[in-house]
């Protein structure tokens, strides 16, 4: 029986890779994003900390990354939170700046969770051709399925991707690993995942990943044209709203909008839109019970009132346009409703 389930453990490595355009051993199955970006982060740290201390990263990363870099300051690393522009971009010339010589790992998001903002992977990873030292991370859990990106290519060494982001089942996702590079685990034990990520696989959960991945993949190109025209119709919708401030960019990925609504607290409008049938967010699911102001729209340069009141959007390609029209109308209903009550 168990020869059985590791014939499917290994066919659905084997789909994951064919998918990815990766080598099999290249595949590292995880819990998901935060597990991924912990083992790629703290993995190269202790693995490779002879050759350096210094981590590159930037100030608007989900908080499996900006949190884990901040907890290995307290193991003696040197870590760059790099600041970004305007539209949440980090700058090229700024990564090259905070290059040293003792810099082991870059690690970046392919895609801003709360705003869609879109780093420039690909520039960063032909950058980071010249720096043979430094190991470039990706966090691509928000890119995948609907913002194109080339693992070889970008030259990208490690790479997280998570499960539940398409429509797959929570506790699942990938951590893509490029041949020769190292790990330190986070856990010790048995064999499993090459003995980088030791425990009895989750083999259902496995499968089920791979599947999702393969229906994603199919509908890729599809779905990015879909996206593109929901986000131009939502963009278009909030700006006649005269209360709201548009905090993401037209250039960002397309399945993120993020706004905030100004004289009003986030959690009361996301209420009301629930009861009116929409369910949005504020932050990310990590954060959104710890502060209320977003750690990313502070670092865009935002001012407090509209930092505080960041809502968050988030489309798929099931989405349809009917549906983002008749979500502009309940929120200015909402708007002007809760106006006359504050007022």
């Amino acid at each position: 029986m168990g020869a059985e389930v590791e014939k499917l453990q290994t066919k659905a490595r084997q789909q994951a890779a064919n998918l990815l355009r990766i080598q099999q051993d290249e595949v590292i199955f995880t819990s998901g994003g935060t597990e991924g970006n912990n083992l790629a982060i703290k993995g190269i740290a202790f693995e490779y900390k002879r050759r350096g201390n210094h981590i590159i990263t930037t100030e608007i990363e989900h908080p499996s990354v900006y949190e884990t870099c901040k907890a290995l300051e307290e193991f003696g690393f040197k870590v760059t939170f790099l600041p970004v522009n305007q539209e949440g971009v980090v700058e090229i010339e700024q990564v090259k700046a905070a290059i040293t010589d003792d810099t082991i790992l870059l690690s970046m998001m392919a895609v801003n969770n709360e705003t869609g903002s879109l780093q420039p992977i690909h520039e960063v990873g032909y950058l980071l051709k010249h720096y043979q030292k430094v190991m470039f991370h990706v966090d691509a859990v928000q890119a995948l399925g609907k913002v194109p990106l080339h693992l070889q290519e970008a030259n990208i060494d490690l790479c997280t991707l998570s499960g539940h982001k398409i429509h797959g089942l929570k506790g699942t996702g990938v951590l893509y690993k490029k041949q020769g590079v190292r790990l330190f685990p986070l856990f010790h034990g048995g064999n499993q995942e090459q003995g980088i990520r030791p425990g009895t696989e989750n083999v259902d959960g496995n499968i089920a990943f791979v599947r999702a991945l393969r229906l994603v993949k199919e509908k890729e190109e599809e779905a990015r044209q879909h996206l593109r025209d929901l986000q131009t119709a939502l963009l278009q919708g909030l700006e006649k709203i005269e209360a709201v401030h548009i905090n993401s960019s037209i250039h960002g990925a397309p399945h993120i909008i993020n706004f905030s609504v100004v004289g009003i607290n986030s959690e009361t409008v996301i209420h009301a839109m629930y009861e009116a049938g929409f369910i949005i967010s504020t932050q990310s699911a990590c954060s959104s019970k710890v502060n209320d102001t977003s750690r990313v729209l502070v670092a865009y340069g935002l001012p407090d009132e509209i930092a505080k009141t960041g809502l968050r959007v988030s489309l798929s390609h099931q989405t349809t346009l009917k549906e983002i029209e008749q979500f502009i109308t309940t929120l200015s209903d909402i708007i002007t409703k809760l106006k006359t009550i504050l007022r």
